[in-house]
């Protein structure tokens, strides 16, 4: 029975490792999403390889969390096992059952615990106020103050020639009236710019990273140049002033 308390102690210290590797991912600009994901894939040792798995390894705080979760999660998965098998080696005869019903019952508490959302508005509160207290971590939750939850996200658009963005400048297809921000392009040499102004060009091969309603994103990565894109802006901007109309109270 000790080995089965011993597993279950190390799959809730796992659980809190990459509850913390979460909470630390979001706190550099990740989000909740993205940042759990990628805290439980270097946790397992999975490592898939995506544009998010790029944007953690290029950052060096981002970089520093999940090569920490790489050598616990190593650790943690290897005496995770150990501790399986001595829970039900060497029994000489025992009743096996009532291990495998406290294994069980322990697995399904931790399930819940991870999953509940009391838990996790708790938990996370205090992962974030400890993490403020004893790192230097930019202690801000993007995610909230892009307001993401609400139809609006960050997206990158990635360029093709013949896009109706393509070739153009951002003071020409006036983004921002169709309720677009562009935060960023990244060049197809590497080059970052950020913040860019009305003179910036955009190149077939950049990546535009915007904020905006999803809806409005997912049709701009689709849009394509000559009459239709620019009936397909005109619409947009439309339907921006309406909404801007609807929030005022007009």
């Amino acid at each position: 029975m000790t080995a089965v308390i011993s597993l279950l102690i190390i799959l809730s210290l796992s659980l809190l490792i990459t509850r913390v590797a979460t909470v630390a991912l979001t706190l550099t600009g990740l989000s909740r999403e993205s940042a759990q994901f990628q805290a439980r894939s270097a946790f397992t040792g999975v490592g898939f390889t995506t544009s998010e798995s790029e944007q953690v390894v290029s950052h060096p705080v981002r970089r520093r969390i999940v090569l920490l979760l790489m050598v616990l999660g190593n650790a943690g998965v290897v005496t995770a096992l150990a501790s399986l098998v001595l829970s039900f080696a060497n029994l000489e005869g025992k009743v096996w059952w009532p291990r495998l019903v406290a294994l069980g019952g322990g697995v399904a508490f931790l399930w819940w615990v991870a999953h509940s959302r009391w838990v996790d508005r708790w938990l996370s509160g205090v992962i974030r106020w400890a993490l403020a207290r004893w790192t230097h971590l930019d202690v801000r939750d993007y995610a909230a103050l892009l307001n993401l939850a609400q139809g609006y996200r960050v997206a990158e658009l990635h360029i093709r020639p013949g896009d109706w963005l393509a070739g153009r400048r951002l003071a020409d297809i006036r983004l921002r009236d169709e309720g677009v921000l562009v935060l960023g392009i990244q060049r197809a040499d590497g080059t970052y710019i950020g913040a860019p102004r009305g003179h910036t060009q955009i190149r077939p091969g950049d990546r535009l990273i915007v904020y905006g309603r999803a809806s409005l994103l997912a049709e701009l990565d689709q849009r394509c140049s000559g009459e239709q894109g620019d009936q397909a802006h005109t619409r947009a901007v439309e339907a921006q002033r309406r909404i801007l109309a609807q929030e005022e109270g007009y």
